[in-house]
């Protein structure tokens, strides 16, 4: 990978759907030499795919938390594989300090948001939670 493919993969997260020739006039390049680098990285796999990105007015309608989930040990697999299963859970983490994963959260409403929290909670394997609801996300990449 170069610094043209690093720009391109930055214009890619901002709209994965701008068409190749938008994409080849933003880079300065043809859109051949943008197609088949395009080719390349998914190939390569460094594009794994594409994904739909929510509108800010659907986001800001949701709750958003992160929760610290401190695990049992030798249950960190069971423990993520019922995490898996929740619709809620956006995003898993391993991390390290005094927690060991932190999972981005996203409900409806507060009273969804508290019973996703109390699920998690719940799981067998989970000792702790620790949670921070999102007031505000300053820029998203």
């Amino acid at each position: 990978m170069d610094d043209l493919d690093e720009h391109l993969l930055a214009r890619l997260r901002h709209n994965a759907r701008a068409p190749v020739a938008e994409l080849a006039r933003a880079l300065g390049l043809s859109r051949t030499t943008v197609q088949s680098r395009l080719q390349r990285l998914e190939r390569s796999g460094v594009i794994a795919g594409y994904a739909v990105r929510l509108s800010e007015a659907r986001e800001a309608a949701m709750i958003h938390a992160f929760v610290l989930l401190t695990v049992e040990p030798k249950q960190a697999a069971a423990v993520t594989a019922a995490l898996k299963r929740m619709p809620g859970v956006r995003r898993l983490q391993s991390v390290s300090g005094p927690a060991d994963m932190i999972a981005s959260v996203e409900a409806a409403g507060v009273a969804e948001m508290d019973a996703l929290i109390d699920e998690i909670g719940a799981l067998n394997g989970v000792e702790r939670t620790n949670s921070s609801i999102v007031l505000a996300t300053k820029f998203d990449r």
